[in-house]
């Protein structure tokens, strides 16, 4: 049985947290599993499954920035810098920070063993940071309309991201 996608607090040694000790809006949502999962394993699975293939497409019309599964291969292996409409910020062992295009926005990625209740389980954290724009006139950090009438749908997006991947995870290996 697959365990739920929930929201929570960013771990204290996650990378995003110095945006939320900024004060930028972040989120948190982590899943467990029943198993033994590497960082690697989940940026791939995380960045090639259906729905983000879906970003992934609309990115590449949008904005013209085009990438392919095996672009995720290499993101995952520590094989390069970027992905997509991404760059990479920071990584460890077991987190990715990873910055888009524009600055404006962060998306983390942790593995962590051993969590859950399940000694042999790991937890998959998934979070956003989005900074605020600055009104060049007042210097003043503000969040504008769009970001408040997205933020419930980037919600769902965000759980239903992490479940996607949870379920390429679970899923037998094809022989």
């Amino acid at each position: 049985m697959m365990g739920a996608v929930r929201p929570g607090w960013l771990p204290a040694n996650a990378l995003l947290a110095s945006y939320q000790q900024q004060g930028v809006y972040t989120d948190c949502f982590f899943v467990d599993l029943p198993r033994a999962v590497s960082q690697a394993e989940f940026i791939e699975a995380f960045y090639t499954t259906r729905l983000f293939k879906l970003e992934r497409f609309i990115l590449s019309i949008l904005v013209s920035k085009s990438s392919t599964d095996q672009q995720a291969r290499q993101l995952a292996a520590g094989d390069t810098q970027s992905f997509a409409a991404w760059s990479v910020e920071g990584r460890s062992a077991n987190q990715l920070l990873l910055c888009d295009f524009l600055g404006r926005t962060r998306s983390w990625l942790m593995s962590e063993a051993g969590e859950g209740g399940h000694p042999e389980g790991t937890r998959l954290y998934f979070g956003s940071a989005f900074l605020p724009k600055v009104d060049r006139s007042s210097g003043k950090a503000r969040y504008g309309m769009e970001f408040h009438a997205l933020k419930g749908f980037h919600r769902h997006y965000s759980e239903a991201l992490l479940r996607s991947a949870q379920s390429r995870l679970l899923r037998p290996p094809s022989s």
